[in-house]
């Protein structure tokens, strides 16, 4: 955990999500988000389309630092 909360590798991990989550966000919700259907059911999934890319950085930034 100590690793996971470091200033590097979260700031690594933010960058990857707002990246990432943006291209996965306009190619499974850009219908729906052109046709202005935001309700809250589909921004609960849009904020977990962005937490996997965090989740997959941050678990590789980890294990690298580990050397594992």
């Amino acid at each position: 955990m100590q690793l996971a909360s470091s200033r590097r590798v979260v700031r690594r991990a933010l960058m990857y999500a707002v990246i990432v989550g943006a291209i996965l966000i306009s190619i499974n919700h850009g219908d729906a988000l052109l046709r202005g259907e935001l309700d809250s059911t589909r921004l609960l999934k849009m904020g977990l389309t962005v937490l996997v890319p965090y989740t997959v950085s941050t678990l590789s930034s980890v294990s690298a630092l580990r050397g594992l």
